[in-house]
């Protein structure tokens, strides 16, 4: 029976040093204005072609559907 007593004692540390990131990363996400992935920049912010365009391709399509 000690044998089965000292498996779970070791799996249980093993689970826990597994697991630990996972916890620090929802401590940290929980956190009042915590910012689990760093600086990053906001989405739509950075320059891109392809939301440039698709941003034409939108206005475009809502100044037709207006005149309708």
């Amino acid at each position: 029976m000690g044998g089965v007593t000292e498996l779970f004692v070791v799996m249980t540390l093993v689970a826990a040093f597994a697991f630990a990131p996972l916890g620090y990363f929802i401590y940290k996400f929980t956190v009042k204005n915590g910012k689990p992935f760093g600086d990053t920049e906001p989405h739509g912010d950075s320059p891109s072609a392809v939301n440039d365009f698709a941003e034409k391709v939108i206005k475009f399509v809502q100044g037709k559907l207006a005149k309708k």
